[in-house]
């Protein structure tokens, strides 16, 4: 066999092993989620109030609520900062040391772990208020949203070709009109697509909600009071050692999978249909 081909099967070989042993871990955390998760799945799981411990029955109702509620509110802090941030940092920032000043910060926060941000919404908010809140925890989750956010509007925006921006010049149009509604139009893509991973990642955040949020067995009433989450109800009820809130912590797990795996799946559809943008 000729020496270029025999390496050639060599390096496809090796690279498809390779491939499939990354592959292989996420398809047998999936396997065993859904294992474990699929009997506790049925309509009180999604209904109703979680059962005293030592009793069976309940659902964790209260918790997929205040799951949507904290990462809406984070979302309506982190989002607009981040795009903002990011249209800055493409289309304004002229002094590069301001730019570079601006980019470490970004960087950098996106490096501080989460349970250290957790710790500071908790001495910001919580140690103010004198109690646990839920818009303590969507201040710590949104501080984890903006560079992700961030730096996909920035990359998006800068990735928009220049004959477009020139094509928008000619026309007389004023910079913020060139800015809005031609160059981030363009770039939407990938905007939405860094949104929706910032969102994926905060759904599977735990710390920050320790310090913040906490915990409640009750249906959440406000903002302004501890909520339920399901990241910190699969903590608690893993470690209680009671087996049946066990099996209903792997329910909760394999609910949660569920919405980052759709989360990345509408994200590589964003990207498809965008073009890359």
């Amino acid at each position: 066999m000729d020496p270029r081909k025999t390496k050639e099967l060599f390096i496809r070989t090796v690279t498809t092993l390779v491939s499939f042993s990354v592959a292989l871990p996420l398809l047998w955390i999936v396997a065993d989620v859904i294992i474990k998760g699929m009997p506790a799945i049925n309509f009180e799981f999604f209904t109703s109030l979680p059962a005293p411990f030592g009793e069976t029955g309940g659902g964790v109702g209260n918790a997929v609520l205040g799951t949507l509620v904290i990462n809406a509110m984070s979302s309506l802090i982190g989002i607009p900062l981040g795009i903002l941030t990011g249209i800055y940092q493409s289309e304004y920032s002229s002094n590069k040391k301001v730019y570079s000043l601006i980019r470490t910060s970004i960087d950098s926060l996106a490096g501080v772990p989460s349970i250290i941000l957790g710790l500071f919404a908790f001495t910001v908010i919580v140690m103010r208020v004198g109690h646990y809140t839920a818009l303590a925890a969507a201040f710590a989750l949104a501080l984890i949203m903006i560079p992700p956010v961030s730096k996909a509007t920035e990359e998006g925006m800068r990735s928009v070709p220049i004959e477009i921006r020139e094509a928008a010049i000619a026309l007389g149009l004023p910079k913020w009109v060139i800015t809005l509604k031609v160059v981030f139009a363009v770039a939407k893509g990938s905007v939405i697509t860094g949104s929706l991973l910032s969102f994926a990642r905060i759904s599977g955040e735990t710390a920050p909600l320790l310090f913040t949020s906490l915990f409640s067995y009750y249906w959440p009433t406000g903002i302004n009071e501890p909520m339920a989450s399901l990241q910190v109800l699969i903590y608690n009820y893993a470690m209680s050692g009671f087996g049946e809130w066990v099996t209903k912590a792997w329910g909760a797990s394999l609910l949660l999978l569920l919405i980052v795996l759709l989360i990345n799946t509408v994200v590589r559809a964003v990207s498809k249909n965008n073009g890359g943008y």
